[in-house]
């Protein structure tokens, strides 16, 4: 049996960068990564290193949503491809949910589904909680309630940022989950046997509710607007896009950007993620992460991770407009253009 494991959390919980450190480690090498994001346009498999062979991507839609079509074909193809031989011969599947997730779905089809059973076996549950506005994220979305009340490990996440709310947020979780153990990583830093081999999954230290969940039915096709299973509800308020750029962006858009995002927009922006072609850099792409009212400052790869060196950006958020912010974009990049060159012929 080929054990599987679901890393799960809300946006921007540090899930990517979890993983993408993970499969670093050497004793992750035999591991398949299934990879679904809530969007069209996914950008995690530019962000985590590992096999193209053993990597899929699912950007269709909120995979929850789509277990029975998606999920399990995927699994259910990965396993023949394995076994033909035109995939590495993985020893571990690893999933990662998208931020809005719920896992029971997910969990459900695993621990139910009659093909996948006779080749997998679920593992355990990596729920990722952020130290900086956990609290707030458990106070105000179920779905960040559920990934942690299902999780067999709890990986509290920018625990370097606070340790007071670290502490506040540990003792929080504990009382939603007393069976999970809780571990912090900075920057994703920690050892893969913390993680897993948790064995087959157990009921017994869980919320009584999470049983509920499980034994309630799978999810129905998605159709448009809210689209509810069982207790599992993604309200239509929350929407997400892709900005794609041909152009590259001044590397002093970048602060001003993320500035004018964190003053207009607040806790409705609930995620903006992207690797950015700069300038300045062409050989050496930017990566920018926000969450609500925080953002990072951008990160640089050494190199671009694929051929596509397009700026894309993702912004999941309540009530956005697309509009506006391209225009917010080619604003701010066009001053920065007017500003250099008027300071260029001074």
């Amino acid at each position: 049996m080929i054990p599987v494991s679901v890393i799960t959390g809300f946006l921007g919980s540090g899930k990517t960068t979890l993983l993408s450190r993970l499969m670093r480690d050497p004793a992750m090498g035999r591991t398949a990564v299934i990879v679904n994001e809530f969007g069209e346009i996914g950008l995690d498999h530019d962000l985590v290193e590992t096999s193209t062979e053993s990597f899929v991507q699912l950007s269709n839609g909120c995979l929850c949503c789509n277990v029975r079509s998606d999920l399990t074909a995927t699994l259910a193809d990965l396993a023949v491809r394995r076994g033909q031989g035109t995939v590495p011969p993985f020893e571990r599947v690893v999933i990662e949910t998208s931020g809005l997730a719920d896992p029971a779905p997910i969990l459900h089809a695993l621990m139910t589904d009659r093909d996948l059973c006779g080749i997998y076996s679920l593992d355990g549950v990596i729920t990722t909680a952020d130290a900086v506005i956990g609290l707030g994220t458990l106070d105000q979305h179920e779905e960040s309630r559920r990934q942690a009340a299902v999780a067999d490990r709890i990986v509290i996440t920018k625990s370097d940022l606070s340790q007071a709310s670290t502490d506040a947020l540990r003792q929080r979780l504990a009382a939603m989950n007393p069976g999970a153990s809780v571990t912090e990583a900075a920057m994703g830093a920690i050892s893969p046997a913390l993680l897993f081999g948790c064995g087959i999954y157990d009921l017994a230290g869980k919320n009584m509710d999470v049983a509920k969940w499980l034994a309630q039915d799978s999810p129905h096709p998605v159709t448009s607007g809210d689209h509810p299973h069982a207790s599992h509800v993604h309200t239509s308020s929350i929407s997400s896009f892709c900005i794609v750029r041909e152009q590259p962006l001044h590397a002093v858009t970048l602060p001003l950007l993320l500035s004018a995002l964190a003053e207009n927009c607040g806790a409705d922006l609930l995620r903006v993620k992207g690797i950015v072609h700069v300038r300045e850099s062409p050989e050496r792409p930017a990566v920018i992460h926000g969450v609500q009212h925080v953002y990072h400052a951008p990160a640089w790869l050494p190199r671009w991770p694929s051929a596509d060196h397009r700026t894309r950006l993702v912004f999941i958020g309540r009530n956005l407009r697309e509009t506006w912010v391209r225009m917010l974009i080619d604003l701010l990049d066009d001053e920065v253009a007017q500003v250099g060159a008027s300071a260029h012929h001074a």
